[in-house]
């Protein structure tokens, strides 16, 4: 697996999102609060584009009539057909024993760290100023 600097931090405010390409694979990369999160830009049920669907909550209940939203701005619902995932873990609330949208290990390394590597930076300029948000493919 190799390291591959997608954005700089301040490209992705949190609560947005950005659709990456990396070796090939399209990736979308999430910022909840500050803390990033990468899946597979790939619905497991027929492919459509995950960085399109919207971004909600998860709706718990306690019996029929009483619901609550819970987990604001962490659930990202399949465009084309309305399956939910944990942007956090890629896990399917569909059927989550079985369904995961694939994820990425994403970290936050400062500039000074990249220009020693082991890092690819082939779409997005570095400067030692700027922190980066980093993806492990």
């Amino acid at each position: 697996m190799s390291k591959h600097v997608v954005a700089t931090v301040a490209d992705l405010p949190p609560g947005s999102r950005k659709l990456v390409t990396v070796k090939g694979r399209p990736i979308a990369v999430f910022n909840l609060g500050g803390e990033f999160f990468a899946l597979i830009n790939r619905c497991p049920h027929q492919g459509a584009g995950l960085c399109e669907g919207e971004v909600t909550g998860l709706v718990t209940a306690d019996g029929p009539g009483t619901y609550r939203l819970t987990r604001p701005g962490e659930i990202v619902r399949c465009p084309w057909h309305g399956w939910e995932f944990d942007i956090r873990t890629g896990q399917s609330w569909c059927e989550p024993s079985r369904i995961k949208a694939k994820q990425y290990p994403v970290e936050v390394a400062p500039g000074t760290a990249l220009v020693k590597g082991p890092y690819v930076a082939e779409t997005v300029g570095v400067t030692v100023e700027q922190d980066y948000v980093v993806v492990e493919v």
